[in-house]
């Protein structure tokens, strides 16, 4: 009798540790708020479609918005902080960088107004990202929800764990492993490069220095981006339909027509040219690989259950 009770004691614990776990990590679910809010998925979209619909280009800025977010201690909307010197957004991958604050601080003011406290600013800015896709041709994916917002800003880890315009594919390879997301992630979460623009400074040494780049497309790109000057002038980061999230970005890159350092190191002879291949020949691959790997990104470390808080407002703690 003795021997199965002490046999019961290690069932009983690992029945009370699974118990914990499971209620005190709360998961993400697409039905959260279809009781609390069920017009804000539907808000949030009508507010977003109208910030793009007056700068195309915002779409590109906010998909980056969520990717700088998700990629600094989780989607916990920590990079929309903006009430203290410390903050994220004064970090140099985001100075004059990351743009499209506002139109997630105007998505939040309109579901604020049908259901305050409720929805948190993580999941507008998710659900924004995925609204931004569709406004430009690209895929659409059921957006989890049940984030809950940062307390504070990460300006250190922004500045350790963001990826650089300049660094090799092992190290590119390496920072988003330590994220969850693999090489074929990588490579898809990349092809948003196919809209938006970035600034001379980050691609000057590649047009100038550049080895691994078209002569053709290196003296076009000079035209805009002074050797000593213009750091803020802007390029597309595609040319064919840079404002269309297609699969053009990846075809660039088997010409050698990246405009970053960090993107044609994805078809550079390494590991990752079959599938920069692959997305070349298949859009459609390319497409449903992006909206998975969005959604695989927006898993990463969010705060949920009673952790963290409802911002009233984005810019702000309550």
């Amino acid at each position: 009798m003795a021997s199965n009770a002490f046999a019961f004691v290690p069932a009983l614990l690992f029945l009370l540790m699974m118990l914990f776990s499971s209620t005190s990590k709360a998961q993400l679910s697409s039905t959260f708020y279809d009781k609390t809010c069920p017009n804000a998925l539907s808000t949030i979209q009508t507010s977003i479609r109208a910030g793009i619909s007056r700068e195309r280009r915002m779409a590109a800025s906010l998909i980056r918005l969520h990717f700088h977010d998700c990629f600094v201690k989780g989607c916990d909307g920590s990079i929309l902080l903006n009430d203290t010197a410390n903050n994220e957004r004064e970090v140099i991958f985001n100075k004059n960088s990351a743009r499209g604050y506002e139109l997630i601080d105007n998505a939040k003011t309109e579901v604020e107004k049908i259901c305050p406290g409720v929805v948190s600013c993580a999941d507008i800015l998710a659900v924004a990202a995925r609204d931004a896709s569709v406004a430009v041709s690209g895929p659409s994916w059921t957006v989890k929800l049940g984030r809950r917002d940062s307390t504070t800003p990460y300006p250190d880890v922004a500045l350790s764990d963001l990826p650089r315009f300049t660094e090799s594919l092992p190290e590119l390879i390496s920072r988003f492993e330590h994220k969850g997301l693999s090489e074929r992630d990588m490579v898809a979460l990349s092809g948003s490069h196919s809209i938006g623009q970035a600034q001379c400074f980050t691609f000057r040494d590649r047009i100038y220095n550049g080895g691994d780049i078209d002569a053709g497309f290196a003296s076009t790109r000079r035209r805009g981006c002074p050797v000593s000057s213009g750091d803020s002038k802007l390029a597309p980061l595609e040319l064919v339909t840079p404002n269309q999230l297609d699969n053009n970005y990846f075809k660039n890159l088997l010409q050698k027509k990246g405009l970053l350092q960090s993107d044609q190191v994805l078809f550079s002879g390494g590991s990752t040219d079959t599938i920069v291949s692959e997305y070349s020949r298949n859009p459609s691959t390319f497409l449903a690989d992006f909206a998975s790997a969005m959604v695989k990104m927006g898993d990463i470390e969010p705060l949920t259950g009673s952790a963290g808080q409802i911002r009233r407002i984005c810019h702000a703690v309550n």
